[in-house]
């Protein structure tokens, strides 16, 4: 064989690693390139219903193993992978909304999601409503014929209202709405998103798996998951279209956290529940807005439809006698907290919310029943170290009388 040069030889090497190699971790295959047998195989025309490689972009068997393991999370039978959460909700407003649509969405939404609907969505044509999450009979009133997608979210971004899920899914149900879940507080734990009740469930359910299905603060990444064929294929289109793709070491990382995700959400659950109760309790806080505790916006809701689980987060809402500045003062004092966006990694986080540019509606609150919002995410640390770091933050800046 005439000697080959030193690239060509690492490129076109002999050796191929033996078959029946087996481990617990999937294999990482990294590709943007996928070679075919022949030019027949080349030439074949794409099939929709069985798996082919063509092209890293679109998948690998990594990350088809990773949207199967998704999908079963969900109880879901199909799964479509994106770059983000907010991928995910950009891909399911596309694949499902054309000009002239309307598409509903609850006014506690994910900030994100109002804002590609307000800004992108409104350009390309279609219209959109906000719907107080808690009022049925209201958000029926905004139903019309040209609405085809409603957004649901439990719990409620930052406020943390859980929806009447029953309520709002009968009455889409009853028009042939389609519905998407933003499910990534849930995240496959909380509750069947698609059997809520008996013959009533959501259309799609998408995640951030950057939160609990990745569990490290280190991955970006989003799910949507569906049991009905036909949307898939309309999201897999669109897929194509936008030409998002998943990295293949973030696939690796997902998978790797994805065992331990049931683990994570209960042990963050519990201390969750634990300190949102302590903070009840605490003078400078006029209320705490959890789904699991008795008087939070929802709860019943909550209690209907949930298998127990609610997740990391809660917010304290403080008396309107401390500034925004006293408030930001408090979090700045927190020690076992860091500040900033996300949740469901190791680290807890507190943020300060000025929600007066977030909502459509009136918020759940008068400003003399509460003041400055925090909201808290809870990590993996000890219970009682981020109590003690609390006691701390609230003696030092928010002192009350008595």
């Amino acid at each position: 064989m005439t000697k080959r040069g030193k690239s060509t030889e690492q490129i076109h090497h002999d050796y191929q690693p033996p078959t029946g190699w087996d481990a617990v971790p999937v294999p990482v295959y990294k590709a943007s390139t996928v070679l075919f047998a022949d030019t027949a195989a080349l030439h074949r025309p794409r099939s929709r219903d069985t798996v082919t490689y063509r092209y890293g972009l679109q998948c690998t068997p990594g990350s088809l193993t990773l949207a199967a393991r998704i999908a079963t999370l969900e109880q879901a039978t199909h799964c479509v992978l994106v770059p983000s959460g907010l991928a995910a909700i950009t891909l399911t407003s596309m694949a499902l909304l054309k000009p002239g649509d309307e598409v509903l969405l609850p006014d506690n939404v994910y900030g994100q999601n109002r804002h590609i609907t307000t800004g992108l969505l409104s350009r390309l044509g279609i219209h959109h409503q906000f719907y107080d999450p808690l009022d049925t009979a209201a958000f029926e009133r905004r139903l019309s014929d040209r609405t085809r997608l409603v957004w649901l979210e439990a719990a409620g971004s930052i406020t943390m209202e859980f929806p009447d899920l029953l309520g709002l899914l009968g009455a889409c149900k009853t028009r042939g709405i389609t519905t998407a879940l933003d499910n990534t507080w849930g995240a496959g734990m909380a509750f069947n998103a698609f059997e809520l009740a008996p013959g009533l469930g959501v259309d799609l359910s998408m995640q951030a798996l950057t939160k609990f299905a990745s569990g490290g603060a280190d991955v970006l990444m989003g799910a949507v998951c569906t049991r009905d064929a036909s949307l898939h294929r309309r999201l897999e289109e669109m897929h194509e279209f936008l030409g998002y793709g998943v990295g293949q070491n973030d696939v690796e990382a997902v998978l790797r956290g994805l065992p331990t995700l049931p683990l994570r959400y209960r042990a963050q659950e519990a201390t969750t529940l634990t300190l949102a109760r302590w903070m009840q309790q605490q003078p400078a806080v006029a209320r705490v807005l959890h789904p699991a505790l008795p008087g939070s916006p929802g709860h019943a809701h909550w209690q209907a439809v949930s298998g127990g689980g609610s997740s990391c987060l809660f917010s304290a809402v403080f008396q309107p006698c401390y500034s925004p500045a006293q408030v930001d003062a408090f979090v700045d004092a927190l020690r076992c907290f860091g500040i900033g966006y996300s949740w469901a990694g190791p680290m807890s986080l507190a943020v300060p919310y000025d929600l007066t540019h977030s909502r459509s509606l009136s918020l759940p609150w008068t400003p003399e029943e509460g003041g400055t919002l925090v909201r808290f995410a809870i990590g993996l640390e000890d219970v009682e170290d981020l109590r003690a770091d609390l006691a701390q933050a609230l003696a030092q800046t928010l002192p009350t009388s008595g």
